[in-house]
């Protein structure tokens, strides 16, 4: 072949390859700018409750696995990456997610959306101290919100908003669509629940627990919060002597023999309860910071409240 020869064909394949090359840029270009926003959640409670918000409308990646502790878990270098990536992150906060806050404050100076929603859904305080006991008067915020469904719709509806304002892509009028139909499925579960807690006698509407937990649900459906095993809202925290007396005393005086411990740290500290109390109490399992793996009893937020629900006015109604 002539140099010549060569020289026209180069020449030829020019056009052909200057096209290659721009569709390929744009096909590219067109990748990056269809990439689905992100939205990144701490807990796997606030994970279920922000995708049925969400739908399809961004990515929701959860950090906190079925089945976990959320006071204690922590993040791997590419989970605080994502928190640091993400176009918002929505947490617990009042304290819940321990080893976790800092990454999710580092994402916040950042320049990433974050929200609390703990912080938003009117907190409570407890006390530390069994019923009738020494307490903290000053209290500590209380971070297990979620068991007052009725502060799950608030929540809801603000992670709603917040979805709306700091996601972009997203569809508001889908968004808004999904929480209305949850808050119905929210509104429902309330009812239910307010039905199945009227067969309870009063005088057995006594909760103890490992720590404390259920005091929104004592607020909203008319409970008595005997005490607590740890007189603490975190399960880091660890009895003493004087705590189990004080509420073995407290549990005497109120007839209750009921203790009602967390899934996720089975029954260790609620059996050192039952040695103080002679053994005769009868220890509850209930799912009452983690959501478990799907059909494994709690895979939902509603289906952790319904199972929640029935174990506690089943607890609270037996021989």
């Amino acid at each position: 072949m002539s140099a010549r020869t060569g020289a026209v064909r180069v020449r030829a394949l020019l056009p052909a390859l200057v096209t290659s090359f721009v569709a390929a840029a744009t096909a590219t270009g067109c990748a990056s700018g269809d990439e689905r926003p992100r939205i990144v959640v701490t807990t796997n409670i606030l994970g279920d409750i922000t995708r049925e918000i969400v739908g399809d409308e961004a990515d929701v990646s959860v950090l906190m696995k079925p089945g976990t502790d959320p006071h204690s878990f922590g993040l791997s270098a590419v989970q605080a990456a994502e928190l640091e990536n993400a176009d918002l992150v929505v947490h617990n906060g009042l304290g819940l997610e321990e080893n976790v806050l800092r990454h999710v404050e580092a994402a916040r100076e950042s320049g990433v959306a974050t929200f609390a929603a703990g912080e938003a859904a009117d907190p409570l305080t407890f006390h530390t101290g069994a019923e009738g006991g020494p307490a903290d008067e000053a209290g500590e915020p209380d971070p297990h919100f979620w068991t007052d469904p009725d502060r799950v719709r608030k929540a809801a509806g603000l992670i709603a908003d917040q979805v709306v304002e700091h996601v972009d892509g997203v569809r508001e009028n889908t968004v808004r669509d999904n929480a209305e139909r949850y808050d119905g499925r929210l509104a429902d579960l309330t009812a239910w629940m307010e039905k199945s807690f009227a067969a309870i006698p009063e005088d057995r509407r006594a909760l103890v627990t490992d720590h404390h937990v259920f005091g929104y649900l004592a607020d909203r459906f008319g409970f008595r919060v005997i005490g607590a095993v740890i007189p603490s809202g975190t399960t880091l925290a660890s009895p003493s002597s004087s705590d189990l007396r004080s509420l073995t005393q407290a549990m005497e005086q109120a007839g209750v023999r009921t203790v009602f411990a967390d899934s996720s740290q089975p029954t260790r500290l609620a059996e050192v309860l039952r040695r103080e109390t002679g053994g005769d109490v009868d220890v509850v399992a209930l799912y009452s910071e983690s959501l478990t793996g799907k059909g494994e009893g709690a895979g939902t937020y509603l289906e952790m409240m319904r199972a929640n629900t029935t174990a506690v006015a089943e607890g609270l109604t037996g021989d």
